[in-house]
This record gives structure tokens, sequence and C-alpha cells, in this order.
């Protein structure tokens, strides 16, 4: 099972609450964010893309270090969170963050996935 190669998903792939995610993105921009009422833990939003399109990836604590502008990262077992509407690309303890190899892509920053707001609804049967 160890051997069984990785599928490494696009950007424009990414749903809501979708899940075991990998992929390979550059870091467009990223900032530190004070969260409020929290004196543990350090979180930055960066923005995050392939050739494909670009996502906000919420980087929490050690991820931090590894989300600086230029670098390339390999996400392993990340998800999708939702934030008022909107799709947040994330990594929990379950996942991994690695800096990998300079890309040979450019970013496609004009598909934002972030931008898109999706609504809950409940079918009752």
């Amino acid at each position: 099972m160890a051997d069984q190669k990785k599928q490494f998903t696009k950007v424009n792939q990414l749903r809501p609450l979708d899940t075991g995610l990998n992929l390979t993105v550059k870091v467009v921009n990223a900032k530190t964010v004070v969260q409020r009422g929290r004196t543990q833990g350090r979180f930055a939003e960066c923005l995050v893309g392939d050739e494909t399109g670009i996502i906000i990836f919420s980087a929490r604590n050690d991820q931090v270090d590894l989300a600086k502008e230029g670098n390339t990262l390999v996400l392993s077992n990340a998800k999708i969170d939702m934030f008022k509407g909107s799709m947040r690309l994330a990594v929990d303890r379950s996942g991994r963050v690695e800096v990998g190899e300079p890309a040979s892509f450019s970013v496609e920053e004009s598909n934002n996935l972030s931008l898109i707001e999706f609504e809950r609804i409940h079918v009752v049967v």
C-alpha cells in the first residue's frame, strides 16, 4: 500500500467539504492573522494556487513558517473547510505540509475559488 502513488488534485477540481486531498501549490501571498480571544497558536491566511486557479489556505502553527510567499508547498491529506459560505483549504493533524521543489508552473490568478459563495440547502423529504 505504501508504494502506491498519491493522486494529486488540481485547484479547479476542489469542491466544498472535500477531504483526503493531495495538492502541489505555490504561495502567492501570505498574511498573519491575529485571532481574537486566543493566546495560543499562530494563524495565517495564504493565497495559494496552481496553473488552474487559486484558493485561500488556512495555515496554523508550524505551517505558518512554511507558507512564505514564493514557496511551493506539497499538501498531503488536505481538506476543504467552509468559512462564511466560501471554501478554504486546510491541513489538520492527520495531514502534512512540506516545502517542495520550486514550481515549474505559473499560477492562474483569475480563477479564485475562495470568491465563490456557496449556500447550504436543507431538503426535507
